[in-house]
């Protein structure tokens, strides 16, 4: 099994643990996901139709209406958040969103999150800490 081991910053602290899903494009929760079922429903998105509930969720950064981080706040209230997120560069939709549900939160990471982590590998987020763990799948 191969593991990395790569360095960021915390936004939001926290733990969480899980698979990943990973998108190489930005993502807006403020009409880009349900908050009830936690789908992603931005029509042409590369994640449209997909979960992110309790996954960890990387992306290269949020976009759209400031309102995306009450969506995130209304997804970690309805148990339908990502378990956490990991983005290239983290703007203050995201942020903001992410330390009202408790979102655990990273990005800057030593190497590119979309190009080091790929969908269905395991990744342990230590955000207090400033670290990744990553199980890779095929690894």
């Amino acid at each position: 099994m191969i593991v990395l081991r790569l360095r960021g910053r915390r936004v939001v602290g926290g733990y969480a643990e899980g698979r990943a899903l990973v998108s190489r494009h930005p993502l807006s929760f403020y009409g880009g996901v349900d908050p009830e079922t936690g789908v992603v429903v931005e029509r042409g998105h590369d994640l449209e139709g997909a979960r992110i509930s309790g996954v960890i969720l990387v992306f290269p950064r949020g976009k759209g209406s400031t309102v995306g981080s009450y969506t995130l706040y209304q997804m970690g209230r309805l148990g339908t958040a990502p378990g956490a997120i990991i983005n290239r560069e983290t703007e203050i939709i995201i942020a903001t969103g992410c330390a009202l549900a408790g979102i655990p939160l990273m990005d800057r990471l030593e190497r590119d999150p979309v190009e080091a982590i790929g969908t269905g590998d395991y990744v342990r987020v230590y955000a207090d800490r400033g670290e990744v763990e990553i199980e890779k799948k095929n690894g």
